[in-house]
């Protein structure tokens, strides 16, 4: 299953979370810096299978995979804390 990957290099802060854990090498962190002077992760040429483990292993939620079509997005979302006093009540 032939996949893409797209990082968003601007808001990237080159942890190497999705470099450590592609299956297929196919993610290095690039020698240039972004606007905030992090050195963003890159696709580096090789087939991507569309695993999409990058994506859910990336703490900021900047790569987006898509399969044959399908997009395969991992959006990170604020998690709604229920209020203590109105449970408690």
């Amino acid at each position: 299953m032939a996949g893409k990957i797209i990082i968003d290099s601007e808001r990237c802060k080159g942890c190497g979370l999705c470099v450590m854990v592609c299956p297929k090498s196919g993610i290095v962190i690039s020698k240039q810096s972004n606007k905030n002077s992090y050195f963003p992760a890159q696709k580096n040429g090789i087939d991507c299978t569309g695993c999409a483990i990058c994506a859910i292993m990336c703490p900021d939620a900047v790569i987006e995979v898509s399969r044959d079509d399908n997009v395969v997005s991992i959006k990170a979302t604020k998690k709604s804390t229920p209020d203590l006093a109105k449970e408690k009540a």
